[in-house]
């Protein structure tokens, strides 16, 4: 019998090999960039802030409700030390 595993399965055991303890935000596999370490503090997951929004318009909502959705919701969540990181890309500045 085979396995198939989907994207955030494979994601978190790939990245719980790292450390055990990451902290993941469901529905949002897609616009994982990395994890992020520092000295002192505990590593954390990182995401790519525009890809965590086009996952909410996907889903229905507007860019409007998105950036306000997520800004409260998602990046003003907090969780401790182990609370993902959000992404900014300069790319995301390039016009």
């Amino acid at each position: 019998m085979t396995s198939t595993k989907n994207k955030a399965d494979v994601l978190k055991e790939v990245f719980c090999e790292i450390d055990p303890d990451l902290m993941f935000v469901d529905g949002f596999e897609d616009a994982i960039v990395g994890v992020a370490e520092r000295c002192s503090t505990p590593p954390v997951v990182v995401y790519d802030r525009e890809k965590c929004l086009e996952i909410l318009v996907a889903g229905g909502l507007t860019y409007e409700e998105a950036v306000e959705y997520f800004e409260f919701n998602v990046a003003g969540a907090w969780f401790g030390d182990r609370t993902p990181f959000f992404l900014t890309s300069m790319a995301e500045f390039d016009s």
